[in-house]
């Protein structure tokens, strides 16, 4: 492997720097619209008459389609390019949006979400794979992590403003929206719409990518190759049972965390005071957003406490979460709710990195993608399935008892964690 040179931005030409300034403002405007919606969307759905069963079916939807495309569709980008195919996961954005703001039906909003979930399918792996690959082009042999650590910053700061504009949005223009009839959570929607028609444009103009070669057939046999990638990876689980363990703990612990990050701002709204309760939601998702960023900066500190043995550490943090998850369905009051909320987001944060550490250190290079698919199917199909049990419980009893229930998820993944430990020790011995 050839000697990379240390990154340096100024050092860096004149095409290199403006090329990371794009990708950046690029990255910031895309989640800076979805972060408009985000902070709103359960309200939206529950102003709309969705009860917490049908909200739950909702998100569930939206995972099922992004788990079934994701497959058929990761390799598209790379036979047609990827700024068509980030192009029409844009399209797929614009008219999920047209369909929840025209609709308070559950079955046209049940196909907004099949649209986000297509949408969501169609930006795997898109611009970031262009990024990199210019990059690298027009300055070779650079570092290209700092880089792309820019253009996560850029990610995460559009989500968090986002999330703080789409929660101040319905306190300041509701009651307009109100006079047309709107509800007033359609202001952070229609906000939304016009942003990713900017982002639109910004894609056409300023991300320029040479016209690759038209394979006429590589949608079909993206869809064609899904049976023989689920199988592989399905083989490739059964050869490594450390790996099928982590994957069915990772199951898991999707299961139990999903639906407290779906429902969460319906527990929180009630104990605020209405003039600034959505306000104070967006603020709060974008301290959720930071929360988890922070965890994930605190992972390398709390692996060493636990001697780098990744199993031991997910199962700590599994089994702090599961305790504090409880804790957040018992609280009442919104500091209290905050401050365990904001905790809750940290262990989050830390358990991202041991579970990628354990799975990477299982497989070579030759299996890495196909795995990488094999968790992304297991975890939202965990995801989805979570969502339906804990909404119907939810909508029957209470949502305390559905997340008090999904904290049992997060006990069975430490039982997991444990066997996985054990596993990994044998292995290495």
């Amino acid at each position: 492997m050839a000697t990379q040179t240390a990154f340096s931005f100024n050092a860096l030409s004149d095409t290199a720097r403006r090329h990371i300034r794009v990708f950046q403002l690029h990255q910031f405007l895309d989640r800076f619209a979805t972060g408009l919606t985000v902070a709103v969307v359960a309200l939206a759905l529950t102003d709309r008459g969705m009860d917490l069963f049908q909200i739950s079916l909702l998100f569930g939807i939206y995972s099922v389609t992004t788990m079934t495309m994701e497959l058929p569709f990761g390799g598209l980008a790379d036979s047609i390019g990827r700024k068509p195919v980030f192009l029409a996961a844009v399209g797929a954005s614009l008219v999920s949006l047209a369909l929840f703001l025209v609709s308070r039906d559950f079955a046209v909003l049940a196909f907004s979400f099949a649209f986000i979930g297509f949408g969501r399918a169609l930006r795997s792996g898109t611009l970031d794979a262009w990024f990199v690959e210019t990059f690298r082009a027009t300055a070779p042999d650079v570092d290209v992590q700092p880089a792309l650590a820019r253009a996560q910053w850029a990610n995460a700061m559009g989500l968090a403003t986002g999330a703080i504009a789409g929660g101040t949005l319905p306190d300041v223009f509701g009651a307009v929206a109100l006079t047309y009839g709107a509800s007033v959570y359609d202001v952070s929607y229609v906000a939304s719409f016009a942003v990713m028609v900017g982002v639109l444009v910004f894609t056409v103009v300023f991300i320029a990518e040479a016209p690759r070669p038209r394979r006429r057939g590589a949608l079909r046999q993206g869809f064609a190759d899904v049976p023989t990638v689920i199988a592989g990876a399905g083989r490739l689980a059964l050869r490594h049972p450390a790996v099928s363990v982590l994957l069915a703990a990772l199951g898991l612990f999707l299961m139990a965390t999903n639906p407290v990050e779906v429902i969460w701002p319906t527990v929180a709204k009630p104990m605020l005071d209405r003039g600034f309760a959505n306000s104070f939601i967006g603020a709060l998702t974008a301290v959720y957003f930071f929360s988890i960023a922070g965890g994930a900066a605190l992972s390398p500190l709390i692996s060493r406490i636990f001697n780098r043995r990744h199993a031991v550490t997910l199962a700590a943090l599994f089994a702090c979460l599961a305790g504090v998850q409880v804790a957040l369905a018992m609280q009442v009051g919104i500091i209290g709710f905050t401050g365990v909320f904001v905790l809750y987001a940290i262990i989050l944060g830390a358990s991202e990195t041991p579970a990628s550490s354990i799975l990477h250190n299982c497989v070579g290079d030759d299996q890495r993608s196909t795995l990488l698919s094999l968790r992304s199917l297991i975890q939202q199909s965990g995801a989805a399935l979570g969502l339906v049990m804990v909404g119907a419980v939810a909508e029957i009893y209470a949502t305390p008892v559905a997340w008090s229930l999904g904290a049992v998820f997060l006990l069975m993944a430490v039982v997991l964690a444990f066997v996985l430990a054990k596993r990994l020790a044998e292995r290495d011995a």
